[in-house]
């Protein structure tokens, strides 16, 4: 098992002030273990300040550092180097931002309009339906909660979006429609038309060609699919 690699990165940059695009090649020695956004940062300190890219938790769990690598989506806080070599079989990385949302700045998008989608379905229980205990939290059957508690690590990090055939075709997207699904099938819920009425709106699940791209890039490996199947049947409860 080797300890360290010589990577080259090949970073697609944009200046917003002259509105330039190139790729900039960056080479230099990383050790097995290092992150990709621990590349970035290398990068940074000893190579170029200028290169700019985001990150906030760095474990996964905000999603701020989505970006393509060799064409594929993913969270840069939990690529490895060494896991890098070995999917793509190589240590030549073409990096560039996400496309879902326009490029501030080199790796970094307004996540603010990327998330226009998700706002449009109401993430959020609308009408909630009423406690039979009141005073308590409200309980949920685990029966019905194992039907979609899996959908809830969803961190929106786009990337199921960014590798979706049909997101930037009117589609909302599938982390976004799956947030409305969630909602369907939460006993709490009781706006069902609302949310049924998006669901089915020229934005809604049948713009899915049914690549099932998501499932297969979702940093949390939430079957995204298989969620957005079951609004195309119905099967909410």
């Amino acid at each position: 098992m080797k300890n360290s690699y010589t990577i080259t990165l090949k970073i697609k940059r944009y200046d917003p002030d002259s509105k330039r695009s190139w790729v900039q090649d960056y080479e230099l020695g990383a050790g097995r273990i290092l992150r990709f956004t621990d590349v970035f940062r290398k990068i940074n300190n000893e190579l170029d300040p200028s290169l700019a890219w985001d990150s906030s938790c760095e474990h996964a769990q905000c999603g701020t550092c989505a970006v393509r690598v060799n064409g594929k989506p993913l969270l840069a806080c939990e690529l490895l180097v060494e896991n890098a070599v070995a999917y793509f079989g190589t240590t030549v990385f073409e990096v560039g931002p996400i496309t879902i949302a326009p490029v501030v700045r080199d790796l970094i998008v307004d996540f603010e309009h990327a998330y226009e989608r998700v706002n449009k379905v109401k993430p959020y229980i609308i009408e909630p339906a009423q406690n039979p205990n009141p005073g308590e939290e409200y309980h949920i059957d685990p029966r019905d909660l194992d039907r979609y508690v899996e959908a809830t690590r969803c961190v929106n990090c786009f990337c199921c979006a960014e590798a979706c055939i049909s997101s930037h075709k009117g589609f909302l997207g599938p982390n976004a429609v799956m947030a409305s699904i969630v909602r369907l099938m939460d006993p709490r819920e009781q706006a069902e038309e609302e949310r049924l009425e998006l669901l089915y709106s020229e934005e809604g699940v049948y713009r899915c060609h049914t690549s099932m791209a998501c499932s297969f890039v979702c940093p949390k490996e939430i079957d995204v699919a298989h969620f957005i199947a079951l609004a195309k049947a119905g099967k909410f409860k």
